[in-house]
C-alpha cells in the first residue's frame, strides 16, 4: 500500500466533517482494488482462525442463529499483514481526536465472513450502560464483480421513518456514531467479507 498523504488529509477532514454533521458517511473507493483484494485473500486463508460471532457478554454470550449469522476474526495490532491497514486506521483516530476531541484510545475490529443466507439483524453498537464504543466503521473486501443483487447491504436506520441501504462494494468504507445509528446486515447470495470494528475511548 502506496498512500497519498494529501488524499488521506482530504478523506479524513470529509469524515470528521460528517461525523459533526449528519453522523454517518458511505465512502467508495476509501481502499483500491489491489488493497481490497490482498485483504480478501489473507481473510480467506485464515478462514480455519475465523470463530461464529455472537450476542451477549460474559455470561449472557451465545450463539444465536436468528439474530446473527456471521463468523470473525479479530485482527491483532501487530500482525504484519495487517500493518498497513492498521496504520491508515491508526491515521484516521488521530485525525477524528485532533478535528473532533473524541478521546479515540484504540480500534477494535475484526474480519467478518457472512456465509450465503446469513444476515444480522437490527441492533445498536453501542453495550448497554456502557458508552466506550464511539465511531463504527465498516470496510468492505467483496471482489470487484459484486452486484446491488447480490444482497448483503447494510441497512442504516437514520430514524424511525428513514433508512439507507448500502451495497457492500469492495473498497467501500460506511462510517458512523455507534451510539445514535441502528443498523442491520441482510441477506447475501454468496459469501461477503468485511473489516468491521468500533473506535472506542477507555472507559
Amino acid at each position: 500500500m502506496n498512500p497519498n498523504p494529501n488524499q488521506h488529509s482530504t478523506v479524513f477532514q470529509t469524515i470528521a466533517d460528517a461525523l459533526a454533521g449528519p453522523g454517518w458517511l458511505v465512502i467508495p473507493d476509501f481502499l483500491s482494488r489491489q488493497q481490497v483484494d490482498e485483504l480478501r485473500q489473507l481473510a480467506q486463508t485464515r478462514q480455519a482462525e475465523f470463530s461464529r460471532a455472537g450476542v451477549g457478554r460474559a455470561g449472557g454470550f451465545g450463539i444465536r442463529d436468528d439474530i446473527r449469522g456471521d463468523s470473525v476474526l479479530w485482527v491483532d495490532e501487530h500482525d504484519p499483514a495487517m500493518q498497513a491497514a492498521n496504520a491508515r486506521m491508526a491515521e484516521l483516530q488521530q485525525s477524528l481526536n485532533r478535528e473532533l476531541y473524541l478521546g479515540l484510545a484504540e480500534l477494535e475490529w475484526h474480519f467478518a465472513s457472512y456465509p450465503a443466507g446469513a444476515f444480522y439483524q437490527r441492533h445498536l453498537d453501542q453495550h448497554r450502560e456502557q458508552d466506550t464504543r464511539v465511531v463504527t466503521v465498516v470496510q468492505y473486501l467483496n471482489a470487484a464483480d459484486w452486484q446491488a443483487e447480490d444482497g448483503g447491504q447494510l441497512r442504516i436506520y437514520l430514524d424511525e421513518e428513514q433508512s439507507v441501504d448500502v451495497t457492500p462494494h469492495g473498497g467501500t468504507l460506511v462510517v458512523f456514531l455507534s451510539n445514535r445509528f441502528e443498523h442491520e446486515v441482510l441477506p447475501a447470495r454468496r459469501e461477503r467479507f468485511s473489516l468491521t470494528g468500533w473506535y472506542r475511548r477507555r472507559s
